[in-house]
């Protein structure tokens, strides 16, 4: 899994993040966005337009955030359609 959404995104869903995804790959999961892991292509693309610094590689994911790792590998996205973009 190469990119995760954090805790900071919670009630932010800013979508910056989205807009700069060439691949489509972030969800709208309720509370904030997800990127699924079957998607994404690793490119580091969303990490720099995130205002809020939420989004990590998983090798540099903060232990206290460890949750949002297995929260991205459960996530049900069958039937979901990617998050839209913000215009």
């Amino acid at each position: 899994m190469p990119y995760i959404i954090a805790e900071p995104c919670t009630d932010v869903k800013d979508k910056a993040c989205v807009e700069a995804c060439p691949v489509d790959c972030i969800y709208d999961a309720g509370s904030q966005l997800i990127i699924n892991p079957e998607e994404c292509i690793d490119c580091g693309a969303c990490v720099d337009p995130c205002p809020v610094q939420a989004v990590y590689h998983e090798d540099e994911l903060p232990d206290k955030w460890a949750s949002f790792l297995d929260k991205a590998k459960d996530f049900n996205y069958d039937g979901l359609n990617p998050a839209e973009r913000n215009g």
